[in-house]
Formats: structure tokens, sequence, C-alpha cells
């Protein structure tokens, strides 16, 4: 188990993870920033997951599903990276897990996932905020708690001194500020 969940060393690749609660743009983001890249993009394991449980067994998420869906997110990730151009884009990553084990379960979460979620690194987070509309489906389920939800994102990045910018305001307004950042940081790295 343990090297199914280990992230996997790229070099030169920047990779940016996409971060916050559910229905905030996150996947859209992603695929709009890979196109402006020309590059490759990590979309979220745990979604078809999940659907795919959804539609078996009308069953949602347990504590027991979390392992499973986090080696299928980095399996994903290391074969994204393996292929992509100075930049990846990651619909979300093991962190994001560690938030959603912690707010359904009581604040428990499986050790090697926090292990695992903690050790990987990235070059920038983009926290997504609730201030675009809502949009239901088979798997989200706290349209009311947005806020608390939110606050719970910030306080991950926050306690582990994580490298993030909020993105507010609607999708385009959204894609602009990431580029603008992304652009700062790309230029950063060139200079190092």
């Amino acid at each position: 188990m343990e090297e199914e969940l280990e992230q996997r060393r790229t070099r030169g690749v920047l990779k940016i993870v996409l971060f916050g609660p559910e229905s905030t743009g996150k996947t859209t983001l992603a695929r709009q920033l890979a196109s402006h890249y020309n590059t490759s993009w990590v979309p979220e394991y745990m979604r078809d997951y999940l659907q795919k449980k959804w539609d078996e067994q009308q069953m949602t998420c347990e504590p027991h599903d979390l392992v499973p869906i986090a080696k299928g997110q980095m399996l994903l990730e290391n074969e994204a990276a393996a292929k992509a151009n100075d930049l990846l884009f990651c619909d979300t990553n093991l962190l994001e897990l560690v938030v959603y084990s912690r707010a359904y379960y009581e604040e428990t979460v499986d050790p090697d996932l926090l292990k695992h979620a903690l050790k990987a690194q990235y070059d920038l987070y983009f926290l997504t905020y609730i201030d675009v509309p809502w949009v239901q489906d088979d798997l989200r389920d706290r349209p009311k708690d947005r806020e608390q939800m939110f606050a719970r994102f910030k306080k991950a990045l926050d306690e582990n001194n994580l490298p993030y910018h909020i993105l507010q305001g609607n999708l385009q307004e959204r894609l602009e500020k990431a580029i603008k950042i992304i652009d700062q940081l790309k230029t950063r790295q060139i200079e190092l």
C-alpha cells in the first residue's frame, strides 16, 4: 500500500492543485488551465469512484473507501506527471481527502492517508472560494455548509504552511487571476 500512495518525484514540472469544497469550479478551472498551457491535468478520481458506487448500490462514501480513492488519485497524478509539459494541474490531491475525512467521519483520518497527504509536494494551491453557484448532483450533499467547508480547506493549508492563493469571482475572473499567478511563478522558477 505504501508505494501506491507515494507521489513520484518529477523534475522540471510545477505541480498546481485546485483545492476547495465541492461545487466551486475546480474541475472546470483545471481543464481550462491545462488547455491554456498545453499540458496535462489530473481529474478527480473520487468522483468516478463514488458515482459508480452510487449507480450500482445507491450508497455514498464510507471511511473504507478513502484509501482506495487515494490510491486511484495518486495513480492518475503519477501517470499525468510523466506526460506533463512544465506544469501539471491537479483537480484535487490527497490533502483534500484528509479534509473530507475529518469533516464527515468525526475528525478521523487513516494514518497512511494522512502521512502521504502531508508528504506529497506541490508548488502552489488555488483555494477555490464558494462564490460560484452550487450545482446539485448525485454526490454533492452540503449546500448549506459551504462556509464551514471552505474554512476547513483553508485551515488545512494554513496549518501545513502550504503556498496558496484564493480564487474568487466568476469562472473567467478566476481563470485570468490564476494565469497571472502561474506566469509569475514560472518567471521566478526560471530566474532560480
